[in-house]
């Protein structure tokens, strides 16, 4: 998988439907997360279908959304019981 990088995905959305169909989106390229901050490991193809149905879901004016990728130099640091994350050896698609 090393065509993936590990991306921060987070996002503050102002009304509840739009909230799920967001959280829908990030959902389904996320190997781990909480609340409204997930990991996920993309592929360029994947960054881009990411931010395109997130562009769909969210209102500009009322709405935020990151997509921050994260340095792969970086030394992770996990805290308490977390895991750091790990691209897997594989991805489900449906």
């Amino acid at each position: 998988m090393k065509d993936r990088d590990l991306y921060l995905a987070a996002y503050d959305i102002g009304s509840p439907s739009r909230l799920r169909a967001a959280l829908h989106a990030v959902k389904g390229h996320a190997t781990g997360g909480q609340k409204s901050v997930y990991e996920c490991f993309l592929s360029q193809g994947e960054r881009q279908a990411l931010l395109q149905t997130v562009a769909r879901v969210i209102e500009m004016q009322e709405d935020s959304f990151l997509l921050l990728r994260l340095d792969p130099r970086a030394k992770m640091l996990a805290l308490g019981v977390a895991v750091p994350p790990e691209d897997p050896p594989f991805f489900y698609f449906g």
